[in-house]
């Protein structure tokens, strides 16, 4: 017995429209969401230079602190003080208990005890994997 296959007409009004906009829609997506994790590398501060400085990637879970020649601490476009910026840590590792990172971006004219403070801050907050910037 010979087996009759109907055409049919699905296949033809398929539309790909819908799908352009889907893809269209995610490069603005991911467009925005590169711009935002960018911000926090543009603060204008004049890191310290070092002879073996090595490029940072950015990793999805990170934090940068930003601290100004007068000892102001900057995260996410706002400035904090230690209370915050303690709380700010406690909120990232309750967020990313397998290991969130920080990286400290301190202007090289600020006294270094804003840096030793912002590192004791992580320690008090539990992150241990914290790193200094510097320019090569």
């Amino acid at each position: 017995m010979a087996v009759k296959i109907k055409n049919s007409r699905a296949l033809g009004t398929l539309s790909l429209t819908p799908l352009i906009d889907v893809v269209f829609l995610l490069l603005v997506f991911f467009l925005v969401a590169t711009r935002f994790a960018q911000e926090d590398r543009e603060l204008d501060v004049l890191l310290p230079s070092a002879s073996t400085a090595a490029a940072v990637t950015a990793e999805p879970n990170e934090i940068a602190i930003n601290i100004t020649e007068q000892g102001n601490y900057f995260v996410g476009g706002q400035t904090l003080d230690d209370t915050g910026l303690l709380l700010v840590l406690n909120e990232s590792v309750a967020a990313n208990p397998l290991g969130q990172t920080v990286i400290i971006r301190a202007d090289q004219r600020v006294p270094f005890q804003y840096v030793a403070n912002a590192m004791n801050l992580c320690n008090t907050a539990g992150i241990h994997d914290y790193t200094i910037a510097t320019e090569q």
